[in-house]
């Protein structure tokens, strides 16, 4: 063997030495971490109306054990897994009319967490046990098929949030989970990623939604208060596309259309396919909880089936053997294969990554204000009554002018397309897509006259 074939080339194994020391202040969400505090301080889905039954369930958020149950009321409960008085888990406790009991000793809870009976006791001993003894209970809220928590301090609770995408007209919201084996902060990268789309979902393995996927576009970020949007104009032809990806702190999401845009035919202000919250489990597992929306302004009815979610969330259903997922990568294997915990010190972030960076700065801004007694900064309603939001398609037609780096034109182009955006925030629905069609129309005539 000549081993000079091998000390001739830029082999560097031996002399690459990776940190394996995880960035606590992003990635840690466990109960009085920096991150954990942070994210308590807003509402967050922790489950599926459908997926709940009569029985109560235990789950994991934030690093805390819980348990989930509606009562014989219908009044739902989200209490802390153990009961305050031996421990035993009441995943395994009784619905009564009001609350849940302890299946070990028969203690008796409110959906509030306060102690409504405890059998076997003196009276004065139990009467005193009811003013001292509460089990760690939490708010929540049924929307639409998701319900929803606020696991932070009650003095701080923050109204409930609507967003716009949460009330369009005439679209089909339909409720799923993806779960992820890996931090929330992972999966939470990918929204501000526009650049991935273009490999992943396209060009490695096979194309999971079109072949308009896999053109390289012009990449731009906007910041806006809680607001953070990665814009991918692409040019397809004759015509020019506007995929934009939006984050409102700490963890909505949207996106444009999966399947119902290709580039190829002219779409005026499309929404996004899903609307989606990251919420972390712990420190290594992660839960995308959101709705497909489905119908004319979202992805085409035809996907509405039990698969379609999962195409939609990440071009790829859940469950597939490892083999399928090595030839055909979706988001899960791109996000956990960086590990359970990825190590921000051995990543090199490049000029596609400004996103990225923008949202870690500002999430460590916030989450520092939270440690400092401060009120994080939440998204503000609009003169609507609801949260605007800007994830969707929009494709236009607007010719090639001969100019073969169009980077500068079409990143103007997306610069106008935001600004007309966000002068609409104050309008309703309708007022605001006949706002945007007729600015959009007038842009597309303007340019290619």
């Amino acid at each position: 063997m000549n081993v000079e074939q091998f000390s001739l080339r830029g082999y560097a194994g031996y002399e690459t030495r990776l940190s394996e020391h995880p960035d606590e202040e992003l990635t840690q969400v466990g109960p009085e971490t920096p991150c954990g505090e942070y994210l308590r301080r807003f509402w967050h889905p922790v489950y599926l109306t459908n997926d709940l039954c009569d029985l109560p369930v235990a789950l994991k958020i934030l690093g805390e054990e819980l348990v989930l149950f509606r009562d014989l009321s219908g009044t739902l409960g989200l209490v802390h897994k153990r009961c305050p008085h031996r421990q035993a888990s009441l995943e395994y406790g009784k619905c009564e009319e009001h609350g849940i009991r302890c299946c070990y000793h028969g203690w008796h809870f409110d959906t509030d967490g306060k102690l409504l009976d405890a059998p076997g006791q003196p009276e004065n001993l139990s009467d005193r046990l009811k003013l001292r003894i509460k089990l760690g209970a939490y708010p929540v809220v049924e929307y639409k098929g998701l319900i929803f928590s606020y696991m932070g301090p009650i003095a701080e609770m923050p109204e409930f949030p609507v967003f716009d995408a949460m009330e369009f007209e005439k679209m089909e919201m339909v409720p799923y989970k993806a779960p992820f084996r890996c931090n929330w902060l992972q999966v939470l990268d990918a929204i501000l990623d526009p650049l991935h789309t273009s490999f992943l979902h396209s060009n490695i393995g096979r194309v999971q939604f079109s072949e308009g996927f896999g053109e390289v576009g012009q990449m731009d970020f906007f910041e806006r208060d809680v607001w953070m949007l990665g814009v991918n104009t692409r040019r397809v032809g004759e015509n020019v596309w506007f995929r934009v990806n939006e984050l409102v702190l700490p963890n909505f999401t949207q996106a444009g259309s999966a399947f119902a845009s290709d580039g190829t035919q002219r779409r005026l202000y499309g929404r996004s396919s899903f609307t989606r919250w990251v919420v972390p489990v712990d420190d290594e597992n992660t839960l995308a909880l959101a709705w497909a929306n489905f119908g004319e302004r979202g992805d085409p009815p035809e996907w509405n089936t039990p698969e379609g979610p999962e195409l939609i969330e990440q071009g790829e259903v859940f469950d597939r053997t490892y083999e399928e997922r090595q030839r055909s990568p979706g988001d899960a294997e791109a996000t956990e294969g960086m590990g359970r915990i990825t190590v921000h010190k051995n990543e090199n972030l490049v000029s596609s990554d400004r996103g990225i960076t923008l949202m870690r700065k500002r999430l460590r801004e916030q989450i520092r204000a939270v440690q400092n007694g401060e009120t994080p900064a939440r998204a503000s309603v609009a003169n609507s009554g609801l949260i605007p939001t800007y994830g969707g398609d929009t494709v236009l037609r607007i010719p090639r002018k001969g100019d073969p780096d169009e980077s500068q034109t079409l990143s103007e182009l997306a610069h106008a397309f935001m600004k007309m955006q966000y002068q609409a925030d104050d309008l309703n629905e309708d007022e605001r897509v006949r706002f945007v069609g007729e600015r959009l129309t007038e842009l597309e005539t303007k340019t290619t006259g």
